[in-house]
């Protein structure tokens, strides 16, 4: 028996479908992480990048459980003294409600330049439609 290892170039990157609408943040994110990933195929190896593109729809409808919509606050800094930026998830969904979804996927991606690479792939949109169906991507559920 012999090991299997992919190989980068090797590598024919499928693109998914997630639709956000109703389904929690941080099932949404695992899902959405391990097709970034790749660990959903036969082919994973952690040390290569074999994941998909990854497009998510209807990201403004996204549920937040508990009082995360008034306490969960997200940070930034902006590198000057006093430069601490809060926002509310209420506020974020408002103007931003990309950056809800994205923010829970980079947290559970690995802090290396595999995850850079993959966190560049993730496509996500706050209303039903996308413009990449030419790409003819699968729908995946998120349970």
């Amino acid at each position: 028996m012999k090991s299997f290892i992919a190989k980068h170039p090797d590598q024919k990157r499928d693109w998914v479908v997630m639709d956000a609408a109703g389904k929690p943040v941080g099932r949404l994110a695992v899902a959405i992480t391990r097709a970034l990933r790749g660990r959903d195929k036969p082919t994973y190896t952690p040390h290569v990048d074999t994941g998909a593109f990854v497009v998510v729809v209807n990201a403004s409808q996204v549920k937040l459980t508990g009082r995360k919509e008034q306490q969960k606050v997200y940070q930034r800094f902006t590198g000057y003294r006093g430069g601490l930026k809060m926002v509310k998830a209420a506020d974020m969904r408002q103007k931003h409600p990309d950056r809800i979804v994205k923010e829970a996927v980079k947290g559970m991606l690995p802090d290396n330049q595999l995850a850079r690479g993959m966190f560049r792939r993730l496509k996500v949109y706050a209303g039903a439609e996308h413009p990449h169906a030419a790409q003819q991507p699968r729908t995946v559920d998120v349970k």
